[in-house]
């Protein structure tokens, strides 16, 4: 049998002390001095032990990286001088939408490689705006011996980013099918803002990209030789403009990608004559104007759509923007209906914070998704914003080692991956591709309300939608 696919994950301790969710609290003056194991010996996680700023003469609160609030230590002192807060420089990380718990469990991800776990149980909120607001189905959960990442059978999570053949055509002048474009997983980088030629960031993330077997989208200026190394995992980021500027990058890559322009048709027709076995992404903005876009394209010689929104992953160009959830939706839905679905492939990016949210887009309809913040944030970024007003970064991220980045990276995607498994083992499903457009599998809370929670309890209070500023 051939072998699986793995992504080799090592521990990756971060370079600063990371901003812990719980401090704790306890009344020294109170304690026995006299138990054989002190409750922060028996932590089930480790997490005293794991944090190496933890000494006995330490002043409170000590700030814990990681601990999953189970509380057994709480309830277990035998003094009961032992409490739990909230760590208030916590509350203060990231905006509303790419929240504190996101950005903890994404550096949690990022060192260990493991998926994330809450001693204290989820507690909530069980609805939201965006993929908040969706549910999975998990009725093949009660057979977990036989899938998810313990299983014994293979669940595939590649994806192809070439046009698919609709028919085969025999005779003595058929030309030879393209080359096959595929990925082992449903995830892409882009080049995260503010990061130029140079940054230790880049050079990380082409090189987690190629450990990967994934694809990196990236400004063609911004290519350094060490990253024209891994060209086989580069997609240099066109306009029509330049395409014969970079003629000779173009003609060294796999894939490529074409901004939206008037007359793209023909510039595709010569680019695919020019070089037949290019794979050619079109990127374009997710707005209004996307589902006529996609079905005009889909007859083009393209083969894969890049929809961007913004980073709250929400439609640009409207006062009313629709979220990512729904905009895939109407874009899988129409190419359906004009039967062009299986001609071409669709990718989306913006707002992907969490690997639930690369498994709910593909089920809306989507084949992969792009990621750019979380890749700041694998190697410790705030989301402080500092960086936009001039100032500092608080973890130096333009200093960091690119060999010990790039593995924080590819332990992030290790985790995600295990996640997406994890949840197709659930529903009983081993083919990602077999996953897309499984809308029947999944449930969106505003139809719920509508037809069974509202009538009862009535229908939640909707919030305005968050401004697009970020701290």
């Amino acid at each position: 049998m051939p072998k699986k696919y793995t992504i080799p994950v090592t521990s990756a301790p971060p370079r600063f002390t990371p901003v812990g969710r719980y401090a704790s609290l306890e009344f020294r003056e109170d304690c026995a001095g006299s138990c054989r194991e002190c409750v922060k010996k028996t932590c089930v996680y480790d997490i005293f032990r794991q944090n190496y700023r933890h000494i006995s003469t330490m002043p409170e609160p000590e700030y814990l990286y990681s601990c999953m609030g189970c509380f057994r230590c709480v309830q277990e002192c035998t003094r009961g001088i032992f409490s739990l807060v909230m760590n208030p420089e916590y509350r203060e990380l990231g905006n509303d939408y790419w929240r504190p718990g996101i950005i903890s469990d994404t550096w949690y991800q990022a060192h260990t490689g493991k998926i994330p776990v809450s001693g204290a149980g989820y507690r909530g909120p069980f609805s939201g705006e965006g993929f908040d607001g969706m549910w999975t189905d998990m009725s093949e959960i009660v057979r977990p011996t036989r899938d998810g990442i313990h299983g014994r059978e293979y669940i595939n999570t590649s994806i192809e980013l070439t046009r698919r053949l609709s028919h085969l055509r025999f005779g003595g002048d058929t030309q030879p099918a393209a080359p096959l474009l595929e990925i082992p997983i449903p995830v892409l980088f882009q080049q995260p803002a503010r990061t130029g030629a140079g940054s230790p960031v880049l050079t990380a993330a082409a090189e987690a990209a190629h450990r990967l077997g994934t694809m990196m989208f990236i400004r063609p200026g911004d290519c350094t030789q060490e990253i024209l190394s891994r060209a086989s995992s580069i997609v240099p980021c066109l306009v029509q403009e330049n395409l014969q500027q970079y003629d000779a990058l173009v003609g060294g890559s796999r894939m490529i990608e074409l901004a939206h322009a008037s007359g793209m048709d023909d510039t595709l027709a010569a680019l695919r004559s020019r070089h037949p076995g290019l794979a050619v992404s079109v990127g374009m903005p997710l707005d209004f104007r996307s589902v006529d876009r996609a079905v005009h394209l889909a007859r083009s010689e393209a083969d894969t759509l890049h929809f961007y929104a913004d980073d709250r992953g929400r439609e640009q160009g409207t006062q009313n923007p629709r979220f990512l959830s729904d905009m895939i939706r109407d874009i899988h839905g129409r190419l359906v209906e004009c039967g062009l679905r299986q001609k071409i492939n669709l990718i989306f990016s913006g707002g992907i914070a969490l690997a639930e949210h690369m498994a709910k887009a593909v089920i809306c309809g989507s084949d992969g998704v792009v990621i750019d913040t979380p890749l700041l944030i694998a190697l410790e970024c705030r989301l402080c914003g500092r960086c936009r007003k001039g100032r500092p970064c608080p973890v130096r991220i333009d200093a960091c080692d690119p060999a010990w980045a790039a593995q924080r990276i590819v332990n992030l995607m290790g985790a995600w991956r295990n996640q997406l498994i994890e949840i197709m083992g659930a529903m009983g499903i081993r083919e990602a591709r077999r996953l897309r457009g499984e809308t029947g599998r999944a449930m969106w809370f505003d139809d719920l309300e509508k037809e069974n929670f509202g009538p009862i309890f009535g229908e939640k209070k909707r919030k305005a939608a968050p401004s697009n500023d970020r701290p």
